[in-house]
């Protein structure tokens, strides 16, 4: 008897998307069914290219039809990706960008840039689009992070004959930043409706066109540039850094908490623990807990938030930094694993906050 393509749909409906907690059929995720005698050949949407289970869904798959379907047959699933967005009637401003990312930290010195734009640029090697607003109008750190210190990015008129900013793009990633606009070596003394109009520039008159994910690397602390942030465009969720010790904890608490006053009510989608150990290059099976332990993962159960990753402190991802070249593009295993799992982690909470944004818009609208 001929496999039918209503088989395999039956099958499938029985392998689970592991976050998203329902089967990849209802979540309309299969696509392009062939079947050619015992040959079967379909496509798995997934929710990001930074998935961290695609490998797991795709064996998971092949078990189904092999287990459901017919034992003899060859199975061929491939893999792509559609990111989600859970921007529904989001409004006039980033009209093409699906996912709105605040980087923040409670304190200054914890490394939030540098884990922005390595997060940036892992994202954008998984085979997502990405940008990135630097934020801190007063410390801009992404033109010497990406190592374009002297570009000045283009102005043009669009279609309504308004100036437009287009962004520079390094690494794959597009890029904005005061640092473009101002001499490296002048201090931008500004007051907060100064700062917060520039921020809202950045969004409204630069053509960031289509994205995946627009990251905000936002100034340390509490400040009008994070409620201008929200204010201005829904954000998909923030996300926290701090390091282990005390004092770093104490300050990244009063951010998470921040953005969980209801005037600002942005969802947390984890923290970051950046430093967490030590590892010396030339002994890199070796931790040592020079700034305490465990501070970050223990604030991420206190809130019951996420923990999304702990980055080692290791003196190339300083030196990278410098360079202009994010640790991520370096062969070094110990950065590039620590900054891929991140992304995969940061990926997954976005696709499952909407995922969960989807499930309410549905009720809502049945209501």
């Amino acid at each position: 008897m001929s496999i039918t393509q209503e088989q395999v749909l039956e099958a499938l409906r029985t392998v689970p998307e592991p976050d998203l907690k329902k089967d990849l059929v209802t979540l309309n995720m299969i696509r392009d069914i062939a079947i050619n005698g015992v040959n079967i050949t379909f496509t798995v949407v997934l929710t990001t290219p930074a998935c961290p289970l695609k490998e797991l869904i795709r064996n998971s798959c092949i078990d189904a039809i092999h287990n459901l379907v017919s034992a003899d047959a060859v199975v061929v699933v491939n893999l792509t990706a559609d990111v989600t967005t859970g921007r529904f009637n989001s409004g006039p401003v980033l009209t093409g960008v699906k996912n709105i990312i605040a980087v923040s930290s409670g304190k200054g010195g914890v490394g939030k840039s540098t884990i922005t734009a390595n997060l940036a640029v892992a994202l954008s090697k998984s085979g997502a689009k990405v940008g990135i607003i630097d934020a801190d109008i007063s410390g801009p750190s992404m033109p010497t992070m990406f190592d374009v210190e002297d570009a000045r990015p283009n102005v043009i008129e669009n279609e309504n004959g308004k100036p437009t900013i287009i962004p520079i793009e390094q690494y794959g990633v597009k890029l904005i930043s005061i640092g473009f606009l101002s001499p490296a070596e002048s201090a931008v003394v500004w007051r907060g409706p100064m700062a917060s109009s520039a921020l809202r520039q950045f969004i409204s008159d630069c053509e960031w066109g289509e994205l995946d994910y627009l990251l905000f690397d936002m100034p340390p602390g509490t400040s009008d540039i994070h409620l201008t942030l929200v204010q201005t465009v829904p954000v998909t969720g923030a996300i926290v850094i701090t390091t282990p010790q005390k004092v770093a904890i104490a300050d990244a608490q009063r951010g998470l908490q921040m953005f969980r006053q209801p005037q600002v009510n942005v969802p947390i989608l984890g923290v970051i623990e950046n430093m967490a150990w030590f590892t010396p290059a030339e002994l890199p099976e070796n931790k040592y807990y020079i700034f305490g332990k465990d501070g970050g993962k223990e604030l991420a159960e206190k809130f019951d938030v996420p923990l999304l990753g702990q980055i080692p402190l290791v003196q190339g991802i300083r030196e990278s930094g410098d360079a202009g070249k994010p640790a991520i593009i370096n062969q070094d295993e110990i950065t590039a694993n620590a900054f891929r799992e991140l992304a995969q982690s940061v990926a997954q909470q976005v696709a499952i906050r909407n995922a969960s944004l989807a499930e309410t818009r549905k009720v809502e609208i049945k209501v």
